[in-house]
């Protein structure tokens, strides 16, 4: 049997014709054509096709069929056996679980502050796969809430509340709840050095139903002597940073919000935030907390529990903590925010109802 090698000096082959006859040229696209021969010229059947057509006469058909197998030896020849490797081996099955947090930033910011935990997580707790879901405004995010759409909570205490008659249950607490308080902000040139400054002026919250940075600093002004109903103007504008930006802008005299959202409005925002101060802060109460559908396997509650709990004790969890602007994760229950429910009722008996409850 002759070498594979060899395969090709069996056959008599052509010359190779340029694409276009006379010499070769780039296409320009796949529609374009070569042109026409002019008048006269050379035909393609030119003394090389003669010779090939005058040896192919010379072929017995038993040499026609050794050189066809002769021939798909020599087409097989650099083809790989065995097995084929990809570049990482193929994901099994595993369980998504959507982690929705309410709007304590615009979405971009919020992927940015909480992207690192769904990392992490992801690493450590294999065969569940964690998704960052971010909600444009405390309504959108609050009707996810009573549709049972995510898996995974992280609400204001108010919605914790709202979200266990949906059936999801606490499992940890965010942050010291120290840091859970309403801050007001005002221009250091807007005139605003007593909360009896505000009255017949604009104040702008992110939502109704912004328990740290509405309804406790509606509370706040409410016992320093403001009907919060009548006296003032109250602009709902759909996030934090919104109601800080309301103020900088001057279209608010002042701005509500708490710690972590005007922490974070310091470092991105430097030159406007020089020209603002946080006035007035509320009392504390219980910081957010950590939810889970009831649906899901309660040893998923338990893993993720003990993650979020011991992200303080390690480097890399430390760094995710404070890109959150959070202390810590504390394991919690639904007991722990029965107080929640004390402070609505009595705001609710001497201020006002709150939209949506």
């Amino acid at each position: 049997m002759l070498p594979l090698s060899s395969c090709n000096s069996l056959i008599p082959v052509a010359p190779r014709q340029p694409a276009c006859p006379g010499k070769v040229r780039f296409l320009q696209n796949r529609n374009q054509r070569c042109p026409e021969p002019a008048a006269g010229a050379g035909s393609t059947s030119g003394p090389s096709t003669r010779l090939l057509s005058g040896a192919w006469g010379l072929i017995t058909p038993t040499v026609l069929l050794c050189l066809l197998l002769f021939s798909a030896g020599c087409r097989n020849q650099h083809k790989t056996v065995g097995p084929v490797y990809g570049n990482k081996a193929p994901a099994g099955p595993s369980t998504v679980l959507h982690f929705a947090v309410h709007p304590l930033y615009n979405p971009a910011k919020m992927i940015t502050a909480y992207q690192p935990l769904m990392d992490y997580l992801n690493k450590r707790m294999n065969g569940i796969q964690f998704i960052l879901e971010a909600s444009r405004d405390y309504q959108r995010y609050e009707k996810k809430i009573e549709a049972r759409q995510p898996e995974i909570l992280l609400p204001n205490p108010l919605q914790t509340i709202k979200a266990m008659k949906a059936g999801y249950r606490v499992i940890a607490f965010a942050g010291d709840p120290a840091d859970f308080k309403g801050l007001f902000i005002v221009r250091k040139d807007g005139g605003i050095r007593v909360p009896g400054d505000l009255r017949g002026k604009a104040v702008s919250y992110p939502s109704p139903t912004a328990l740290a940075a509405c309804i406790m600093p509606e509370y706040y002004l409410h016992i320093h002597g403001i009907d919060v109903k009548t006296e003032i103007k109250s602009l709902f504008v759909g996030s934090q940073e919104s109601s800080i930006m309301n103020v900088y802008l001057k279209k608010t005299a002042a701005g509500a919000t708490w710690p972590p959202p005007w922490r974070t409005f310091q470092k991105d925002h430097p030159a406007e935030s020089a020209e603002l101060e946080a006035i007035w802060e509320t009392r504390s109460l219980i910081s957010n907390s950590v939810m889970i559908r009831n649906d899901i396997p309660g040893e998923i509650g338990k893993q993720l529990q003990d993650q979020l709990s011991t992200l303080s004790a390690t480097e890399e969890g430390r760094k995710v903590l404070s890109g959150m602007e959070t202390l810590y994760f504390k394991a919690a229950t639904d007991a722990d925010y029965s107080i929640v429910e004390t402070y609505i009722r009595r705001f609710e008996k001497e201020v006002h109802k709150i939209e949506s409850l």
